[in-house]
């Protein structure tokens, strides 16, 4: 009876103590996505994907990389109309342009856009 009463005092104080602690600290959520995201920054396309670097953490949830393909149909400034096969799209390409690698933007030239997707907006970062 001694042995009964001792296990269940032990096995009492163990839980009380284990009740008694705070509870884990949840994961500090990632830091903050700070600037303009600059995709030269945080990784690197090979054959057509999209490599991260692991530096842009930040970014992981709000932008998605991607390939478009198609014939550019209008040219506005910084926003070109590209011809899909089932839908027109208009991307921003301004940062192609910022870092030199659109080639020539024009109505009826066959492109390649790597960039990535932002609130909607694809942004392409070359255009080949």
């Amino acid at each position: 009876m001694k042995r009964i009463l001792l296990t269940l005092a032990t096995a009492l104080l163990c839980c009380s103590a284990a009740l008694a602690q705070e509870p884990a600290a949840s994961p500090a959520p990632p830091p903050a996505a700070s600037g303009p995201y600059v995709d030269a920054n945080c990784g690197t396309w090979v054959n057509d994907e999209w490599v991260p670097n692991g530096s842009c953490t930040a970014y992981v949830t709000i932008i998605r990389h991607d390939s478009l393909s198609g014939t550019i149909t209008k040219v506005q400034g910084h926003l070109v109309t590209i011809q899909q096969t089932a839908r027109t799209l208009v991307i921003n390409d301004q940062p192609a342009l910022d870092r030199k690698q659109s080639g020539k933007v024009a109505v009826g030239r066959q492109v390649v856009a790597y960039g990535y997707w932002q609130n909607g907006t694809f942004y392409a970062s070359a255009i080949y």
